[in-house]
C-alpha cells in the first residue's frame, strides 16, 4: 500500500535524523563512538555525552513532534477543519496551565507524575470543548475563534500563575518551562511520558475508520455503521492523553501539529486515517531537526525549541488560514 511506503520511508529518515542528532554537538564524536556508547561500551565522557545528554534531547524532540503531528491530524480530521491543531485551539494552553499549576505551587509534593496528570486533564478538557462545539454545529471559523479564546484565556491564568508565584526562582522556571525546550530532559522523564503518548496513539488509531467516514460528514458516517459518539471519544481522549504528556515533557510547542497533517496529505491522499502517522512521524523529524538546528546556531544563548517553532510555524499558519479563506472553509 502507498500509505506502508511512506511510513516506512518517514521511519527511515526519522531514525537517520535520530542518528544525526547523537552524532552532532559542541564535542565532535566518530560513529563508531556513539555506537559504542549506545551498547555501554564507550569511555565515560562518550557515555554520558551520548546517553545522558544527545539521545534523550533527540527522543524528547521527536516524541513531542510525534504526538502533536498526530494530535493535529486527528483533530482536523474529526473537526473537519484544516487549521484545527493542539496549539492553535487551546489544548496546549490548557495542558500547560495545569502543569505550571503543579510546578508553581509544588502540588502534590512535586511527583513526577502529577505534572503529567494536570496536564492531560487539561488538554482533554480543551478537546472535549471543542468537540462539543463542534456537535452543536459551529462553524470551522467559529471553532478557530473559540480556540483562540480558550488559548487566550489559559495564557491569561498562566501570566496570573506567574505573578501569584511564591519566588523569582519559580518565576523563571516557568517562563523557561513555557518557552518549549527539548534541553535537560532525561530517559527517566521520558519513561513517565511515553506511555500515555502511547496510549493516546492507539486510541487514535482505534478511530480511524470513524474518522474516514467523518469525512464524507455526520449523516453519511452513521449511515455506513460509524459511531461518531465513540470517534469522538477516542480522539478525544487520544489527543489529551498525548498532547498533555507532549507539553508535560517539553513544555508549550506549537503549530507543527498543524503544518504536519497538510504535508503528510499529498503523500497518501486526504483520507484523514492515512495521513495519521505519516503526520507524526514528519512533525516528529520537523521538531527533531529543529531542535538539532537550535542545538548547533552559533550564539551564546541557545534559542527555546518552542520559539523556534512558533517562527517557523506561524507563517505557515497564515498560509493555511489564508487559503482556508479563499475555499470558504
Amino acid at each position: 500500500m502507498r500509505e506502508t511506503g511512506v511510513v516506512l520511508v518517514l521511519a527511515a529518515l526519522s531514525a537517520a535524523a535520530l542518528a544525526g542528532s547523537a552524532l552532532i554537538g559542541p564535542a565532535p564524536l566518530a560513529p563508531r563512538e556513539v555506537f559504542a556508547a549506545l551498547v555501554g561500551a564507550g569511555s565515560p565522557e562518550t557515555n554520558l555525552i551520548v546517553l545522558e545528554i544527545r539521545l534523550p534531547r533527540a527522543l524528547t524532540a521527536f516524541l513531542v513532534g510525534a504526538a502533536l503531528g498526530l494530535s493535529g491530524a486527528a483533530l482536523q480530521g474529526l473537526l473537519r477543519n484544516p487549521l484545527a491543531e493542539p496549539g492553535v485551539l487551546g489544548v496546549s494552553s490548557l495542558a500547560a496551565l495545569g502543569a505550571a499549576g503543579t510546578i508553581a505551587f509544588g502540588l502534590f509534593g512535586g511527583a513526577p507524575f502529577a505534572a503529567m496528570a494536570a496536564a492531560i486533564l487539561g488538554a482533554a478538557l480543551a478537546v472535549a470543548l471543542l468537540a462539543a462545539a463542534a456537535a452543536r454545529g459551529v462553524s470551522a471559523t467559529g471553532l478557530i475563534l473559540l480556540g483562540v479564546g480558550v488559548s487566550s484565556f489559559g495564557g491569561a491564568l498562566l501570566a496570573l500563575m506567574m505573578n501569584l508565584a511564591p519566588n523569582p526562582f519559580t518565576v523563571a522556571e516557568l517562563i523557561n518551562w513555557m518557552l518549549g525546550s527539548a534541553a535537560n530532559r532525561s530517559l527517566a522523564d521520558i519513561a513517565v511520558a511515553a506511555p500515555f503518548m502511547a496510549l493516546g496513539a492507539l486510541l487514535i488509531a482505534g478511530a480511524a475508520r470513524g474518522l474516514s467516514g467523518l469525512a464524507l460528514g455526520e449523516e453519511a458516517a452513521t449511515s455506513i455503521g460509524v459511531s461518531v459518539p465513540r470517534t469522538q471519544l477516542l480522539v478525544i481522549t487520544g489527543a489529551g492523553l498525548a498532547t498533555g504528556a507532549a507539553v508535560a515533557l517539553a513544555g508549550i510547542v506549537g503549530f507543527v501539529g498543524l503544518v504536519a497533517p497538510h504535508l503528510a496529505r499529498p503523500l497518501v491522499g486526504h483520507d484523514p486515517a492515512r495521513s495519521l502517522w505519516p503526520a507524526g512521524l514528519l512533525a516528529g523529524m520537523i521538531l527533531l531537526i529543529a531542535d538539532l538546528l537550535v542545538r548547533v546556531a552559533p550564539g551564546e544563548a541557545e534559542l527555546k525549541l518552542g520559539v523556534a517553532a512558533a517562527l517557523l510555524g506561524a507563517p505557515a499558519f497564515l498560509v493555511l488560514a489564508w487559503r482556508a479563506e479563499r475555499h470558504g472553509l
